[in-house]
C-alpha cells in the first residue's frame, strides 16, 4: 500500500510543482526554481525508496478507477526500465531547472517558463509509467502540447512560433497514429492493460491486423524521435530557450519514441517486417544525421542533427531486438542524455557569453573559457565515442550487434558497414565542434567579450561531464546492475546477468571503433576548411529537404485548399451556412434511419385533446410568423419566436417533464434578451445575399419552406415514434427509474442523471459551454464598427430601439428590487434540484437573468460602479469545483465523479438529504452563470464602445471627420 501510495505522488509531483510555479508573481525567479527543484528532489527520494522493492523483481502499481467498465482506469506501473527512465528525467531536470535559473533573462517571464517545464516533466513521466495503453497516449500528445510551448515560449520571435508549430504538428499527427494503434492492440489483446499487452506477444503478431497496427505504431514512435524523414521538425525546434533544448533531447520528448520501441518489441517485434522497417530506418537516420551534423554552423543545429543521429542508433538497436542489441539500447539512452544535456548547456553558455552560436564566427575561446572548454571537449569527445567515457561503452556495443548474424538478409549483412560510416561522421562533427570553437586564433567582431559564466551555471554541466567519466572508467559498478534490471523488465525476468566491462579483447567492435576514430580525425583533417567555408548542408543533397515537402504540404492544406473550399461553399452570410448545416443533418440522419424508423404496432399513447392541439397550432403560427417576418420586422420576429418557445415549455410540462418545462423557460428569457442586445449588429434589412442573387425571392423562400418542413417532419417522425413505442422491460429508462433514490439519494431522476449516473458527460459539457463563452468575449472584443458607419447604424435600429423601449413597461426601480429576489429563486432552485426542479444549471440561468436586468434597466457604467461581476472567475472557481468534487472520490478508493448521499441531522431542522453530488452542482452553478454573465458583459461593453465612438464622433470638427472619410476613400 506504502509503493502504491508513493508511485501516484510521484506522478503528481511535477504537476504540483508547475501549478505553484504559474501562481507565482512574474518577478519570483528564485522562488519558481527552488520550489520545482525541490518537489522534483522528492521525487528521487521517493525512486530511491522504491529502488529496493523494483530491483527485487517487483513491478510497483498504483491506481485510481476512472472508468472500471470500459477498463479505463489511471493505473501506473513502474519497473527496472521505467524506473531507470524516470530516475534520468529527474535527475537531468534537476540540473537543467539549475541552469536555467542563471542562463534566463530577468526580463523574462520565469515562473512561466518553469510552470511549463514541470508540466512538461509530469507528461513525461506519466507517459512512461502508465499502465494503461490509453492513458499512455494521453500522456504521449500530452508531452507534445507542451512542448509546443515550450519551444514557443520566446514567442515574439517568428523561428519560435514555426519551430513550435512545425514540432506540434509532426508529433501531434504521429500521436494519433498510435492512438489508433493502441487501440487497436487492446482489441486484439482484449484488454488496454499495459501488462496484459505485453504478455500476448504471439496474438499480435498472429492477428491479420499485426502489419496495420506495426506501421500505426511506427509512425507514431518514428515522429517523435526524428526519425527520416520526419527528422525536420528538431532542428526548427531549436529556437528554444537552451534549458529547453537541453531537456528535450537528452531525457525526454525525443526519448519517448525508442522507449515505446523497446518497451513494445517483445509484442511487435521479432518478424521480419520490424527488422527492417525499425532496424533500416534506424540505420539511415543514424547516417544521413550524422553526415548532416558535420556541415552544420550552428551550434545546436550541429547537436541537433547529432541528437537524430543517435536516435537512430537507438531505433537500429531496438530494431535488432536480440538481448544484446536490447542493453546497448538501453545503456545509449542513458549515455546519450548525459553527454547531450551537457553538450547542449556548454552551448547555451558559449552563446550567452558570447552572444552568437554561429561557428564561423567562434574560434580560440580556450584563451578565455578554459574550464567551459574543458568540459565541452570531454562532453564531445564522449559523444565520438572516445574511450574511457561512457559514449565509448554503448558506442562499441552497438558494433558489436551491427557485425553480430541475425538473419542474413542484406541489411544484416551490411550493418557494420553502415556503423562504421556513421561512426566515422560523428567522429568528424565532434572534432569540428572542438577544433572550431575552442581553438585557433582569438575570435573577432563577437557581439560579447567572452568570458566564464557564473559559477552555479557551469556546476550541472560539471555533474554531467563527471557522469561520464565515472560511467566510462567503471561501467559495472556504476551502471550495470540497473542495466541488467531494466534489461530484464523489458525482456524477461530468467534473462542471464551480463557484466559491461571496458576491456573485452582486440575483437572486430574494438577494431570498428579504432577505424571510425581514425577515419574521422582524416575526415575532417581534410575536409574541415572547406566544410567551414561553405555553406550550411551538405553538397549535392541540400535540396532533398524534408521540411520543404513539410512545408508544401502544409501550404497546400492549410492554405490553398481551404481557399478552394471557401470559394467553393463559403459565405460571410448566416442564412447559407445555416442551410448548409441543416442540409447535412438531415442528410445524416436519412441515411442512418432509412429502413429502421417504423411505427409502433400497438402504439401507446392517448387521445389528442383538443386544447393541446390549439396550443400547438399557436406555437406552429408563432414560428411561421417568426420566420415570415425575419426579413421585415426582427422585433417582432423575436417576439414571435418567444411564443413559440413558450409553446415548447408548456408541451414539456404537459408530458409530465416539469425540469425540462423549467430549464427551457429559463434558457428561453436568456436567449432573448441577449438576441435582443445583439439585434443592433445584424446586416441591413432586405439585403440581397450575393449567393441568391441568381434566384427571383418567391424561389428562393419557396425553398427555404420545403427544406424547413422537411427538416421539421423528419424530426417530429422521429419523435413521434420514439414516444410511441411502449416501454421495453428492464431497459436504461427503467434503471434509472428504480435506482435513482437508492444509488443517488434523489427522487428528481433528471438531475441524479446529471450531477451522478452521467456526471462525465455533465463535466465534458460544461467545459464546452466555457469555451464557448470565452470565444464569444473574443470574438466580440475584436469586433471594431467602423465610426463613419456608427450614425448608419443606430439610425437604422433606431426604430427597433424604440419598440424595445416601449416593449419593456417594467420601471428600471422594479428591475432592480428583483434582483434580490430571483437571488433567493436560484438559491431556491439549487437547493430543491436533488428531489424537486431545479438544479445547478436552472440555478445559474436564474442568477444570471438577475445580472440581465440590470444591464437592461441601466447604464453599463452605472452598473459596474456599483456591482463587481467577474465571470472568468466564476467560471474557472465552477470548472475547479466540479474537477475536486470528481476526484474527491478517488480519496475513498471509487471512480471518478462518484457521489456519496445520506441524510444529516441539523438541529432544529432535524434530518435533511444531501448529497456530493450537490458540489458538483455548485460548480455547474457557477460556470453557468459565469459563462452567461461573461457573454453579456462582452455584449454591453461593445455597446458602450459604440456609444462612446458616437460621442467622439460628435465632438469632432465636421472638417476633420470629412477629411478622414475623403483619406480612407482615397486609400480604397
Amino acid at each position: 500500500m506504502i509503493e502504491e501510495n508513493l508511485i501516484l505522488i510521484l506522478a503528481l509531483l511535477p504537476f504540483l510543482a508547475a501549478v505553484i510555479a504559474s501562481t507565482l508573481s512574474t518577478t519570483a525567479h528564485g522562488a519558481a526554481a527552488w520550489v520545482s527543484g525541490l518537489l522534483l528532489v522528492c521525487g528521487l527520494v521517493i525512486l530511491a525508496v522504491l529502488h529496493g522493492p523494483i530491483a527485487a523483481g517487483e513491478v510497483v502499481r498504483g491506481t485510481i478507477r476512472w472508468i472500471p467498465s470500459l477498463g479505463l482506469n489511471l493505473s501506473f506501473r513502474m519497473d527496472g526500465f521505467v524506473w531507470l527512465f524516470v530516475t534520468l528525467v529527474f535527475g537531468i531536470g534537476i540540473l537543467v531547472l539549475i541552469y536555467a535559473r542563471y542562463y534566463l533573462s530577468k526580463t523574462d517571464p520565469v515562473p512561466r517558463f518553469y510552470a511549463f517545464l514541470m508540466a512538461f516533466t509530469g507528461a513525461m513521466v506519466g507517459m512512461l509509467m502508465s499502465g494503461n495503453i490509453v492513458m499512455l497516449v494521453v500522456f504521449w500528445e500530452l508531452t507534445s502540447l507542451l512542448s509546443f510551448l515550450l519551444v514557443g515560449y520566446w514567442h515574439q520571435g517568428q523561428a519560435a512560433r514555426d519551430g513550435a508549430r512545425m514540432a506540434l504538428i509532426v508529433t501531434g499527427a504521429g500521436g494519433l497514429c498510435l492512438l489508433l494503434a493502441m487501440l487497436i492492440l487492446g482489441q486484439i489483446a482484449g484488454s488496454y492493460d499495459l501488462d496484459r499487452v505485453l504478455a500476448s506477444g504471439e496474438a499480435v503478431r498472429a492477428d491479420p491486423l499485426y502489419a496495420l497496427v506495426l506501421g500505426l505504431f511506427l509512425l507514431g514512435c518514428f515522429t517523435k524521435s526524428a526519425q527520416m524523414p520526419f527528422h525536420f521538425w528538431l532542428p526548427g525546434a531549436m529556437a528554444a530557450p537552451t534549458p529547453v533544448s537541453a531537456f528535450l533531447h537528452s531525457a525526454t520528448m525525443v526519448k519517448a519514441g525508442v522507449f515505446l520501441l523497446i518497451r513494445f518489441s517483445p509484442v511487435l517485434g521479432q518478424t521480419e517486417l520490424w527488422f527492417f522497417a525499425v532496424t533500416g530506418t534506424g540505420m539511415l537516420t543514424l547516417l544521413l544525421g550524422s553526415f548532416f551534423a558535420l556541415f552544420r554552423h550552428d551550434l545546436k543545429g550541429l547537436l541537433a542533427y547529432s541528437t537524430i543521429s543517435h536516435l537512430g542508433l537507438i531505433t537500429a538497436l531496438a530494431g535488432i531486438g536480440s538481448t544484446g542489441a536490447i542493453l546497448a539500447a538501453i545503456f545509449h539512452i542513458v549515455n546519450h542524455a548525459v553527454f547531450k544535456a551537457s553538450l547542449f548547456m556548454a552551448a547555451g553558455i558559449i552563446d550567452h557569453e558570447t552572444g552568437t552560436r554561429d561557428m564561423r564566427r567562434l574560434s580560440g575561446l580556450m584563451r578565455y573559457m578554459p574550464f567551459t572548454g574543458t568540459l565541452a571537449i570531454v562532453a564531445a569527445a564522449a559523444m565520438a565515442g572516445v574511450p574511457l567515457l561512457n559514449g565509448f561503452l554503448s558506442k562499441e556495443m552497438f558494433f558489436a550487434e551491427a557485425a553480430d548474424w541475425h538473419n542474413g538478409t542484406w541489411l544484416d549483412n551490411s550493418l557494420a558497414s553502415l556503423a562504421t560510416a556513421a561512426g566515422v561522421f560523428a567522429v568528424a562533427y565532434s572534432l569540428r565542434f572542438i577544433a572550431t570553437v575552442f581553438f585557433g586564433p582569438p575570435p573577432e567582431d563577437l557581439p560579447r567579450t567572452p568570458h566564464e559564466p557564473a559559477a552555479w551555471m557551469r556546476r550541472p554541466v560539471e555533474a554531467l561531464v563527471l557522469a561520464c567519466l565515472v560511467v566510462g572508467i567503471l561501467p559495472g559498478l556504476t551502471l550495470g546492475p540497473t542495466l541488467n534490471l531494466a534489461a530484464r523488465s523489458v525482456l524477461g525476468a530468467d534473462l542471464p546477468y551480463r557484466d559491461i566491462a571496458i576491456w573485452h579483447g582486440i575483437n572486430q567492435p574494438l577494431v570498428m571503433s579504432f577505424v571510425a576514430l581514425a577515419g574521422g580525425i582524416m575526415l575532417y583533417l581534410v575536409f574541415g576548411n572547406r566544410i567551414a567555408a561553405g555553406p550550411e548542408g551538405p553538397p549535392l543533397l541540400h535540396r532533398l529537404r524534408a521540411q520543404r515537402l513539410y512545408e508544401r504540404a502544409l501550404l497546400v492544406f492549410t492554405w490553398k485548399l481551404p481557399r478552394s473550399l471557401h470559394r467553393i461553399l463559403g459565405t460571410e452570410h448566416l442564412q447559407p451556412q445555416l442551410r448548409l448545416v441543416v442540409l447535412l443533418a438531415f442528410s445524416a440522419g436519412f441515411v442512418t434511419l432509412w429502413g429502421v424508423l417504423r411505427l409502433a404496432p400497438n402504439p401507446v399513447g392517448n387521445a389528442l385533446n383538443p386544447a393541446f392541439a390549439l396550443m400547438w397550432l399557436a406555437g406552429a403560427a408563432c414560428a411561421m410568423g417568426a420566420a415570415w417576418l425575419a426579413k421585415y420586422h426582427r422585433f417582432a420576429a423575436l417576439v414571435l419566436l418567444g411564443g413559440a418557445g413558450a409553446v415548447t415549455c408548456l408541451t414539456f410540462a404537459w408530458l409530465s417533464a416539469p425540469d425540462l418545462a423549467v430549464t427551457q423557460l429559463l434558457v428561453e428569457i436568456v436567449t432573448t434578451v441577449l438576441l435582443l442586445l445583439g439585434l443592433r449588429w445584424m446586416p441591413k434589412r432586405l439585403e440581397e445575399i450575393a449567393e441568391d442573387k441568381l434566384l427571383p425571392a418567391r424561389l428562393r423562400r419557396l425553398r427555404d419552406l420545403v427544406i424547413a418542413l422537411v427538416s421539421g417532419t423528419g424530426l417530429a417522425a422521429v419523435a413521434y415514434v420514439m414516444m410511441t413505442r411502449p416501454p421495453v422491460p428492464n431497459s436504461v429508462g427503467d434503471w434509472f427509474l428504480r435506482n435513482a433514490y437508492t444509488e443517488g439519494g434523489g427522487t428528481n431522476v433528471v438531475n441524479v442523471i446529471l450531477v451522478d449516473f452521467r456526471a462525465f458527460d455533465t463535466f465534458g459539457e460544461i467545459t464546452v459551454l466555457a469555451i464557448v463563452g470565452i470565444t464569444v468575449y473574443a470574438l466580440l472584443r475584436r469586433f471594431r464598427p467602423a465610426p463613419e458607419s456608427v450614425d448608419h447604424q443606430n439610425q437604422r435600429d433606431e426604430t427597433e430601439t424604440e419598440e424595445l423601449a416601449e416593449a419593456l413597461l417594467v420601471p428600471s426601480v422594479i428591475m432592480r428590487w428583483m434582483f434580490p429576489a430571483l437571488i433567493v429563486m436560484a438559491g431556491y432552485l439549487f437547493f430543491r434540484g436533488h428531489d424537486l426542479p431545479g438544479g445547478g444549471f436552472s440555478a445559474g440561468v436564474t442568477l444570471s437573468i438577475a445580472f440581465l436586468l440590470q444591464y437592461l434597466a441601466h447604464d453599463v457604467r452605472w452598473i459596474e460602479a456599483r456591482l463587481t461581476v467577474l465571470p472568468i472567475r466564476w467560471m474557472g472557481v465552477g470548472l475547479l469545483i466540479a474537477g475536486l468534487a470528481g476526484m474527491g472520490s478517488f480519496l475513498f478508493g471509487y471512480p471518478f465523479l462518484t457521489a456519496h448521499a445520506q441524510y444529516v441531522d441539523l438541529p432544529l431542522v432535524g434530518k435533511v438529504p444531501a448529497a456530493t453530488a450537490m458540489i458538483f452542482d455548485l460548480g455547474v452553478f457557477a460556470l453557468v452563470v459565469g459563462a452567461i454573465v461573461l457573454m453579456l458583459v462582452a455584449l454591453a461593453h461593445q455597446a458602450l464602445r459604440i456609444a462612446r465612438l458616437q460621442e467622439r464622433e460628435t465632438a469632432r470638427p465636421p472638417e476633420k471627420v470629412a477629411a478622414k472619410l475623403a483619406g480612407k476613400m482615397g486609400a480604397r
